[in-house]
């Protein structure tokens, strides 16, 4: 058996391959999945979240369809696989969260696990922001709100700018998520995902059922499948690429905390192709769901195309709702219960690492840090929050600006790129693929092992750079995908 011996400093030392187990970190007994099922609606509860539902339509729409879509589903099973599976690993192979799964192999890499950890601690302060805005909309719509959330964004505008509401909405929202968590990996995280990803599912399939059954919506429906040659573009592969690696949840030490509770005996590999395979059919039904419905109300793709983020979610397609008549309440809030399930899965396990992280690096139980995760998650929410409000004068990268469209900026573009091109030179070029592998071949054999270390190797790195420049230079408005 490999040496595990700690030396001087830190590292486990020396850090050879070893078939059967991997660096053992001092901890004590820990939580783990009950099985594969667990892990795969824990892994895409994670990936399908909001970006999901609001930035895949737009863009499919944007590209034409079926040419993306074929991009897309490229990508989520090679480079989105692979990371999938290279993160899963660490985290099984250390059995830490990402402080403690690169500081295994020696205390000068932690600060590489650091730089990873803060991400989820950015993106949950204001992912909570967001969710507790649909939050809001779940209850307007059972109000009967239909025709004043469609008036083009007045009603939003008033809600958000009036900082005690919207932050109690935050926080109701938070409440959820800290309540899941508290409960435990099993009792609560597993627990919630097996009812909210099958409702996920149910209630996508029932939604883009009925946009479909109006009429013209298969002209829509035409328009996001069908192939348009013509679309192909470096610009679309860049935009497909950056929603393979933005939709899976990798870079944010999720994974790598979610991988470190897997048992020895469940297959990487597969878990990884479920986890994907469930991300890109939710993308599909989110396309199904949104697309038709806008050639429904607008008689065109481009009504979708136009707009992303925010503006398509809380002002657009509530007045594509509208536009169904009778039924626009009814439809408004159970799509807006989807989306706050989806907001919620990934909530949660942001929440998770977080706590993970807390508990790994300061020893401290997992109440303990929960509670300290909590104070941090609010409190900043609460800050993000108010960006709209009493704190709207702080306009950090430039003038309409706001708290939290910094933090998407510097999570999403700058360290979540770096994150994953870090990890991916760790692994192929520090401390060597076969460390990987060997954790892997534990459950199942490799096949792909290969050509796997040659997408970590070279490809992905290369990928990962694309998405950093791309990223950068759409966020400072130099181009437009």
């Amino acid at each position: 058996m490999a040496g595990n011996n700690r030396g001087a400093d830190g590292a486990v030392g020396p850090i050879t391959p070893d078939p059967a187990r991997g660096p053992q970190p001092a901890a004590p007994t820990r939580a783990s999945w009950s099985g594969r099922l667990a892990f795969v609606l824990a892994a895409a509860g994670s990936a399908v979240g909001l970006g999901t539902i609001w930035r895949f339509p737009y863009l499919a729409a944007h590209y034409g369809g079926g040419m993306f879509l074929l991009v897309f589903v490229v990508f989520m099973l090679t480079l989105g696989v692979s990371l999938l599976i290279l993160e899963t690993a660490l985290g099984r192979r250390t059995g830490m969260s990402v402080i403690g799964a690169f500081a295994a192999y020696g205390r000068k890499y932690r600060p590489i696990g650091a730089f990873i950890a803060a991400i989820p601690f950015i993106i949950a302060s204001y992912y909570a922001v967001i969710g507790g805005w649909v939050t809001r909309y779940v209850f307007a719509y059972a109000a009967g709100m239909a025709a004043q959330l469609a008036d083009g964004g007045t009603n939003f505008m008033t809600f958000v700018a009036n900082g005690p509401v919207s932050v109690a909405f935050m926080l109701l929202f938070a409440a959820v998520t800290f309540i899941i968590v508290a409960l435990g990996v099993n009792g609560g995280i597993e627990k919630a995902n097996l009812v909210m990803m099958p409702a996920l599912i149910v209630v996508s399939v029932g939604v883009a059922a009925y946009a479909l059954a109006q009429p013209g919506a298969l002209d829509g429906l035409a328009y996001l499948l069908l192939p348009d040659v013509s679309k192909f573009s470096l610009e679309l592969v860049i935009a497909a690429l950056g929603q393979t690696f933005f939709g899976l949840s990798v870079a944010v030490a999720i994974m790598v905390t979610y991988g470190s509770y897997m048992k020895p005996d469940v297959s990487i590999t597969t878990s990884a192709f479920q986890t994907a395979g469930t991300t890109l059919g939710i993308s599909l039904l989110a396309g199904l769901m949104v697309v038709p419905a806008a050639f429904v109300a607008l008689g065109s793709g481009e009504a979708v195309a136009e707009n992303s983020g925010p503006s398509l979610m809380f002002l657009v397609l509530p007045q594509v709702f509208q536009h169904l008549g009778a039924a626009a309440s009814a439809i408004g809030f159970v799509f807006f219960l989807l989306v706050m399930f989806a907001a919620l899965t990934s909530m949660i396990s942001l929440v998770e690492a977080c706590t993970s992280l807390v508990q790994d690096g300061a020893g401290w139980t997992r109440r303990r840090s929960l509670i300290a995760v909590i104070v941090v998650v609010s409190v900043v929410g609460v800050v993000v929050t108010l960006g709209y409000s009493s704190l709207s004068f702080v306009q950090p990268l430039g003038a309409g600006s706001t708290i939290l469209d910094l933090f998407d900026f510097v999570t999403n573009s700058v360290m979540m790129p770096i994150a994953a091109l870090a990890t991916c030179v760790f692994v192929g070029w520090v401390i060597g693929p076969g460390e990987i592998v060997a954790e892997v071949r534990r459950s199942a054999p490799f096949r792909g092992a290969k050509a796997w270390t040659v997408m970590v190797r070279y490809v992905a790195p290369v990928l990962l750079v694309a998405v950093l420049v791309s990223s950068v230079l759409r966020s400072l408005g130099v181009v437009s995908f």
